[in-house]
């Protein structure tokens, strides 16, 4: 599913027009991004956890050449599904 058939749904639900309904999509998912650049924890009851986890620097290995490569320390985006949404998506 794309955000193209996510704003269709919506639009198709509620009667407003695709432009609107994009524009809301599009500034929520802004916001996530937002927030999770800065650090913040989001949660939305029912669905999940986004959140940013500090990642530790560690040897790698290349697995051509198996020379040992340093990655560094980093910050990824992380999301935990609530068991509400697990429930749901397991009794499908």
């Amino acid at each position: 599913m794309t955000k193209a058939d996510i704003v269709d749904q919506i639009a198709e639900r509620t009667g407003l027009t695709k432009k609107d309904v994009a524009e809301t999509v599009d500034s929520f998912l802004n916001a996530v991004a937002k927030a999770l650049a800065q650090g913040h924890h989001i949660e939305i009851r029912g669905f999940g956890t986004f959140r940013v986890k500090d990642r530790k620097s560690r040897i790698a290995r290349n697995p051509r050449t198996g020379e040992a490569v340093p990655v560094p320390p980093r910050r990824v985006p992380v999301f935990k599904v609530s068991k509400e949404l697990k429930d749901m998506v397991s009794q499908q």
